[in-house]
Formats: structure tokens, C-alpha cells, sequence
């Protein structure tokens, strides 16, 4: 397997071995900012129990609300493919962005504007230390890949991990169809 390195847009598969860690096990988290500093990313197959309007009463939404990682779960976060209706986006990759104006987010938000499949959700982040996020892929915890994904924010959730490990091959396959929990194997 050729050795990808983590930058801004690029995708982290929860290796098998950090199975107890309830954070990210059995997690792809896409990249949203990787520097000197730090890295930001945001859980893309975790979905919570709640929807937009459960958060937020003035906003008439269903979207569906992501866990975005263990970092400041008190905070809603969101990454899209609308730059040109939500003004002061930040540009991730090619077609994706993160935040931008809230009160222009409300008003399409609210006017039945969005597709579901252009944005996602988040309630907190994951966030890496300075020199952290190299030292978890010395310890082989994740496995870096690029996105090949037409659409990234319309993936379904259940079973993104298992689909990325299979094409790994070898024995990442026999962990991409072991049981959640082995104890109950």
C-alpha cells in the first residue's frame, strides 16, 4: 500500500486496532485542515440522534446531525458544497467548504433552499496537537487515503468504514466484517 501523507481534503479510516477507543473506532473522518499547528477533521459516518431543528427551534430543518469528533461538542459545524449562497466559506478541496455565514445558512435553511446532499452537519470536531496526528500514524491508528468520493456529503453512514477497509484487501478485509463488538461474536 503506498504511504499517503494527511493534508487538508484528504480522508482518515480508523485502523481495526483502536477498536475500544469510542471516539473513533470504526471512524473516516475527512480532513478540513492539517498544518504544523494541528489537525482538524470531522467524523463522517457517525450520525447522532438528533436533526437541525432538535439544536436549534428558529431553524425548520431535518438534517440529519453528525458527531463530529470528541472536541467542543457543544458547537454545530458544517462543511458543503454551497460557496456561492453562504458568503465567507472556507475551501477545503476542490468542491467542498467549511462554515461560512450562519444567518445566510438560516435564511436557505429556513426557504427550503438546501439539498440535503450539499451539506452536513456536526456537533463538535476532532482535533490533533501539533506533531499528534503523525505520531497516531507512527502507531498505525489511522490509515490515510485520498477522497475519491463524487459527492462526499451524501455517503450513507452504516457501512462507509467496512466499505473502505475491503478495499485494502488482505487482512483488512476479515476486520471490515468482524462484528462492532467481538464479545459478541
Amino acid at each position: 500500500m503506498t504511504k499517503i501523507h494527511p493534508s487538508k481534503g484528504k480522508l482518515l479510516i480508523a485502523e481495526p486496532s483502536i477498536l475500544n477507543d469510542k471516539s473513533f473506532n470504526r471512524s473516516v473522518i475527512y480532513l478540513t485542515e492539517h498544518s504544523k499547528e494541528g489537525s482538524i477533521g470531522f467524523i463522517l459516518n457517525k450520525p447522532t440522534e438528533f436533526i437541525l431543528s432538535d439544536l436549534m427551534p428558529e431553524i425548520e430543518s431535518d438534517f440529519m446531525i453528525y458527531n463530529g469528533g470528541p472536541v467542543e461538542q457543544e458547537n454545530l459545524y458544517f462543511i458543503h458544497q454551497l460557496p456561492e449562497l453562504i458568503p465567507n466559506s472556507i475551501q477545503i478541496s476542490d468542491d467542498i467548504y467549511w462554515g461560512g455565514n450562519f444567518d445566510a445558512l438560516t435564511d436557505l435553511l429556513n426557504s427550503n433552499s438546501i439539498d440535503k446532499s450539499k451539506i452536513r452537519f456536526f456537533l463538535g470536531y476532532s482535533g490533533w496537537s501539533e506533531e499528534q496526528l503523525t505520531e497516531e500514524l507512527k502507531e498505525s491508528t489511522w490509515i490515510v487515503t485520498e477522497n475519491k468520493f463524487q459527492n462526499l456529503l451524501n455517503i450513507e453512514s452504516d457501512e462507509f468504514w467496512k466499505n473502505q477497509l475491503l478495499k485494502f484487501g488482505g487482512e483488512y478485509q476479515i476486520w471490515a466484517n468482524a462484528p462492532e463488538n467481538p464479545a459478541l461474536n
